[in-house]
């Protein structure tokens, strides 16, 4: 039994909706659009019901009704091949050369893609003005540190009437050398800016190959394949 939404068109984001909107000037981020030609005398009914299956997962509930179907999904399985997509519409219109299915659907997971990079590039300018703040005052306690580390005792002068040898200039040791390298790369901002290119270039595959691969997938469905 089918489970039905609230009715109405979804703000901003339906087929119909005026493309002068400057919602539809960002959707597009979130958003995946589409249209496949319906075979030869196959109408909105039936090539709902061919993609029914689709919309039969757990966490699925969705509505049709007048050549239109309405989806929402909540807490998908990730067996779901939709699972991306949170809510959209699909709806069959009818042209001279025969039946257009048009489709819209919007993913929170593409959002949150797109806008993860923004979030660490500001991560690691914070970083990175942070460090110019802090290095006055850092130089200042790393150079007294070391001149205090540097200093040579000098001989008591009964050890210097025994001829006792002079010491020598303490050597920094490699756990020495660590630490001063470590401390250089405290407001290092690479790690934030290597985590932006990751979400980035996911972002990019994912809007991608999910826009290929829902239009596959209903095309096979719409054909009986």
């Amino acid at each position: 039994m089918t489970q039905s939404m609230p009715g109405g068109d979804l703000p901003g984001m339906a087929p119909h909706a005026d493309g002068r909107s400057w919602m539809r000037l960002i959707d597009w981020i979130w958003t995946v659009r589409g249209e496949l030609p319906l075979p030869a005398g196959q109408d909105a009914d039936k090539a709902f019901a061919k993609l029914e299956p689709f919309f039969r997962e757990p966490g699925t509930s969705f509505d049709q009704a007048e050549g239109r179907l309405t989806f929402t999904k909540k807490d998908p399985l990730a067996q779901d091949k939709m699972s991306i997509y949170d809510r959209g519409e699909l709806r069959v219109e009818s042209q001279p050369g025969g039946g257009v299915l048009r489709y819209w659907m919007t993913s929170k997971s593409l959002l949150f893609c797109f806008l993860a990079p923004l979030l660490f590039v500001a991560f690691g300018q914070i970083i990175v003005g942070v460090g110019i703040l802090a290095k006055p005052d850092a130089e200042q306690a790393d150079k007294k540190k070391k001149e205090e580390k540097d200093k040579v005792r000098e001989l008591h002068w009964i050890d210097q009437m025994l001829g006792a040898p002079a010491p020598e200039k303490p050597k920094k040791d490699e756990k020495d050398k660590k630490k001063d390298e470590g401390g250089k790369d405290r407001f290092s901002p690479t790690s934030a800016y290597v985590f932006a290119g990751l979400f980035a270039l996911l972002y990019v595959i994912g809007r991608i190959l999910e826009d290929r691969l829902i239009s596959r997938r209903f095309l096979r469905s719409l054909s009986g394949g």
